[in-house]
């Protein structure tokens, strides 16, 4: 078998330490989602009871900053090293889970616009089961609050979703003081009040369905949503196509060095 020589074949400098730059970003990027997520546990107490992570029942954000944080970090340590050392295979991997990523992504797009009704059927019991474990976890409880008041909304798709809430339920004999009630980011903020009356949604269910209007938000996060999107369709996209381009550039670098590296062997 023969194998074709290349003459002066040298390793460009430019995209070894373009590669190196675009990925000390991606690396240094991760170790700071790490940290954020492991201070986040600390405060809650997770990391001198770890028993607290299974007994959740609903969406933990830490662990979504803590899956990214992991994900950038190998991605960035694997990058840059192969980089350095012109390591084909960390350079390879490098570029083949980015490209699985990128596909992955443009995969849930595409059927997320296909399957329409089966998203959101997904996306209102994803909400409710975050309801239902609203109480069980602070950063949770902050998530759903941030969502409420951001867009005027209250519930998955009306304020009796909290029925499903053990500490806001109508329903059964217990003694909660947040019974028949919504928490306080459902409430319609007062611009005349400076101090967050955090007790505004107790017992507000208890009122006539046509009284809730004057002192709640009555529209679900999920038509909220809905109307959110739209509205929103260019920021959504120009965040999508910039990520894409930043993926398919980090592809683009791998795979150049590679071919350089491959040359270069061979012209020995």
């Amino acid at each position: 078998m023969y194998y074709y020589r290349y003459d002066n074949a040298e390793v460009s400098c430019c995209f070894k330490y373009l590669m190196f730059t675009y990925n000390i970003i991606f690396w240094l990027a991760g170790v700071v989602f790490i940290a954020v997520g492991f201070w986040a546990w600390s405060e809650k107490g997770v990391l001198l009871d770890l028993t607290q992570v299974t007994r959740l029942h609903g969406l933990d954000p830490v662990w979504l900053v803590l899956l990214v944080g992991v994900v950038t970090f190998i991605l960035g340590f694997a990058g840059c090293v192969g980089a350095l050392r012109e390591n084909i295979c960390l350079l390879k991997f490098f570029s083949g889970v980015i490209g699985v990523i990128f596909f992955v992504e443009l995969a849930v797009a595409v059927l997320a616009v296909v399957f329409q009704s089966q998203v959101r059927d997904w996306i209102n019991g994803f909400f409710l089961a975050n309801i239902k474990a609203y109480r069980d976890d602070i950063d949770l409880q902050n998530l759903i609050d941030s969502i409420q008041s951001t867009n005027h909304c209250c519930g998955a798709q009306e304020p009796d979703d909290w029925d499903v809430n053990v500490y806001f339920s109508c329903k059964g004999t217990h003694q909660s003081r947040e019974k028949c009630g919504v928490p306080f980011s459902c409430c319609i903020a007062d611009p005349a009040d400076s101090v967050l009356n955090t007790q505004c949604g107790y017992d507000v269910r208890n009122k006539r369905k046509a009284e809730w209007s004057d002192h709640i938000y009555v529209k679900g996060c999920i038509a909220a949503l809905e109307d959110w999107l739209p509205a929103n369709l260019y920021i959504l996209a120009t965040v999508f196509v910039v990520i894409s381009l930043l993926q398919v550039v980090g592809i683009y670098l791998a795979r150049s060095l590679i071919s350089d590296i491959q040359k270069v062997r061979l012209s020995y």
